[in-house]
């Protein structure tokens, strides 16, 4: 939920995400009580991956969503690339993971040809890069034609009465326990933040609509914390 590119008080999402590698998976469990793992099932299915197409995880961290993409196209070639080889070392280990086609790389940057994929899909990313539209211009370039993009983002709720429960969950217990459980507190304090100052819902969707994708919708999950977003890319 943490990496990306952007810096933030002089060390990027990435790094943060580097210190923790090996307490990320149990610590996100713990966080969403384990249902980040439905929320990339929603987003996997949304990508609607042709028969043995082919996909980029963009901020692939551990694996979590180029698993999920598997599991529900088990045809499908999966590239996970992420900024954090540590992210990916831990993502290695776990069953299933033969299968993905590791790489570091920027997601500012996709080293790949235009239009190379059937579907690119994002989980937790879009609010760490420093460019927004850039990250989304080089998702809709490297995806063919009729491809989706699909970003799956926390998000503020709105919700008056749960906003305030959820900033006492998520903005004050939550860091507190978990930079104690894992002797790291400054992910669990970068975490919080960058949530309450990312673009609402239908903002992301605009900026994706102005990187020139089509059809672009969302819905939200979890009460109004999670955002699912899709767009296509015209044929």
């Amino acid at each position: 939920m943490w990496g990306g590119a952007e810096s933030t008080n002089c060390v990027s999402p990435s790094a943060l995400c580097a210190r923790i590698a090996h307490w990320y998976d149990p610590l996100s469990r713990m966080m969403t009580l384990g249902y980040d793992l439905r929320w990339r099932q929603i987003a996997a299915d949304l990508a609607r991956v042709p028969a043995s197409g082919c996909v980029l995880d963009a901020g692939t961290g551990t694996g979590d969503m180029a698993l999920a993409l598997l599991s529900r196209w088990p045809e499908i070639t999966v590239v996970g690339m992420d900024l954090a080889p540590e992210m990916m070392h831990v993502g290695r280990q776990k069953p299933g993971a033969v299968h993905i086609c590791w790489m570091q790389g920027d997601g500012l940057h996709l080293p790949f040809p235009s239009a190379h994929f059937d579907a690119v899909v994002s989980a937790f990313l879009l609010r760490n890069v420093a460019d927004v539209p850039s990250a989304l211009a080089e998702q809709r370039r490297v995806v063919r034609p009729g491809g989706r993009v699909v970003c799956l983002e926390l998000t503020w709720p709105r919700t008056p009465g749960f906003r305030t429960l959820f900033r006492i969950y998520f903005a004050g217990l939550l860091p507190l326990i978990n930079g104690i459980l894992s002797g790291h507190h400054a992910p669990f304090r970068y975490l919080p933040r960058s949530v309450q100052r990312f673009m609402a819902p239908e903002e992301v969707q605009a900026q994706m609509e102005r990187a020139g994708l089509r059809n672009v919708s969302y819905r939200t999950l979890a009460l109004g914390t999670v955002a699912v977003h899709v767009g296509e890319r015209g044929r």
